[in-house]
């Protein structure tokens, strides 16, 4: 018996997708949101449980038994969480007792976890982030946590200065919204010093974290971000370190528990392996040399996509590795994400170029408040960089010649876009993900 978490601002199709494909036995809901699915639809669902009917009854249910089942053992379904669908799809992550175990225990050590912290929770708790991270670890450990309904920049600021909480974990379009709010002088000017004193811990995941953002939220607030790797089907992965060196655009190593290494995508050849201890690389390659697919291994890693065998079975080497989709480097001696395989390596004239790391560069542009890097096919390239930008103001012209200009001493020519669009807003999902993919037909249609 696993639970399957659902995300409350979902339209109504969406929560039809979940439950049928999970081939949900009962759908437990509040009254405001069993009126949200509409009656048809709830109809189609068959066993829902509203929670304020279920409350008004003697006994809640007359076989228990329904929704608890019995004690689970660890190898047993706990729990199927869906992915973002930002590359195809939504498919169900199935988690067995055990994996959850794992994912919540090996974050306790390198975060120093401890029940004397309080954490503010504001993410959705249908993704890893929301329900392991903010939710299950610091509940494992016996802290406190502070839930708020939804983001609010007021709120969250207040919450953070008044010195209730210590430990604050985010999406990089949270901190983007944040940081408007400071910049706007809504914050106590004695922020830095009260966020000094009473926040233990930063920590910013579930998409990259543009650089722009992770210095100016040192500046501004006196704390540097601790940015983390993971996915649905592995919790988290690699992390900076609590104490030391965070480098921006940087993920650290391997949680404990948890082995990573970077395969050459071309020959399988495996050129960085390691794990919290100890990391080990090929003799006599650069630091350009050792970047590859990502694979992790561990009893983090979930137990199989829900009714897809075939796509189970394609995102594991024969030795048991977990193929993340994304691509690697290990370069000053800590991993680096250049994003997924699929839509973030643009290859282009012979060159491989990491999508975030020219979203980086470019976000430091005066006036880019957004913007989100494809690579488009091209008959002579191969493919083309293109970017779709998000301006600071309607005042603001961007064009490619101008950005040639700009970017002239900045970065390496083949790096700057040679096709542009312009948008108000680039469309996210919860986690601030954005479904590249989606986004090129929306933006460039011909292509």
């Amino acid at each position: 018996m696993s639970c399957v978490p659902l995300c409350k601002s979902h339209p109504a199709e969406t929560l039809k997708y979940y439950i049928e494909d999970s081939k949900a036995s009962a759908v437990i809901i509040s009254q405001e949101f069993a009126d949200k699915i509409g009656s048809k639809s709830r109809s189609e669902i068959g066993n829902l449980l509203v929670l304020e009917e279920l409350l008004q009854e003697d006994s809640i249910l007359e076989d228990t038994e329904t929704l608890t089942g019995n004690s689970l053992k660890n190898e047993d379904n706990a729990m199927l969480i869906y992915t973002s669908g930002t590359t195809g799809s939504p498919k169900g992550v199935v988690l067995t007792l055990n994996n959850v175990i794992s994912q919540i225990e090996c974050m306790i050590e390198p975060w120093g976890w401890s029940n004397q912290d309080q954490i503010l929770h504001i993410l959705p708790l249908h993704h890893t982030h929301g329900i392991v991270n903010c939710l299950l670890c610091p509940l494992q450990v016996g802290a406190s946590i502070d839930m708020l309904d939804g983001f609010d920049p007021k709120e969250v600021i207040d919450k953070l200065v008044a010195g209730d909480v210590n430990v604050f974990m985010a999406v990089p379009t949270v901190y983007a919204k944040l940081l408007e709010y400071i910049r706007k002088g809504h914050a106590p000017s004695d922020l830095t010093e009260k966020l000094s004193k009473n926040i233990r811990l930063m920590v910013s995941g579930s998409a990259a974290l543009p650089q722009p953002i992770f210095d100016e939220w040192k500046n501004l607030t006196g704390h540097t971000l601790l940015e983390r790797y993971g996915m649905t089907e592995i919790g988290m992965a690699l992390t900076n370190p609590l104490k030391g060196l965070r480098k921006p655009g940087f993920v650290g190593h391997p949680f404990p528990s948890v082995e990573a290494r970077i395969v050459d995508s071309s020959t399988g050849q495996v050129l960085v392996q390691g794990d919290h201890i100890s990391t080990e690389t090929v003799s006599d390659s650069t630091s350009e040399e050792l970047s590859g697919d990502l694979q992790i291994r561990g009893s983090n890693v979930f137990k199989c996509y829900y009714g897809r065998d075939e796509a189970t079975k394609k995102e594991f080497t024969e030795d048991g590795w977990f193929k993340t989709g994304d691509t690697a480097q290990f370069l000053e001696q800590s991993f680096k994400i250049l994003g997924r395989s699929s839509v973030d390596i643009i290859k282009s004239g012979g060159y491989k170029i990491s999508a975030l790391h020219v979203e980086r560069l470019l976000l430091s542009h005066p006036d880019i408040s957004d913007l989100a890097v494809v690579g488009l096919e091209d008959p002579v390239w191969g493919q083309k960089v293109a970017a779709v930008i998000v301006p600071t103001s309607s005042e603001a012209e961007i064009t490619v010649q101008k950005l040639r200009q700009w970017g002239q001493d900045k970065m390496p020519k083949y790096l700057i876009p040679s096709e542009i669009m312009i948008m108000s807003e680039i469309p996210k999902n919860h986690m601030g993900k954005v479904n590249k993919k989606s986004l090129v037909k929306q933006a460039f249609p011909n292509n």
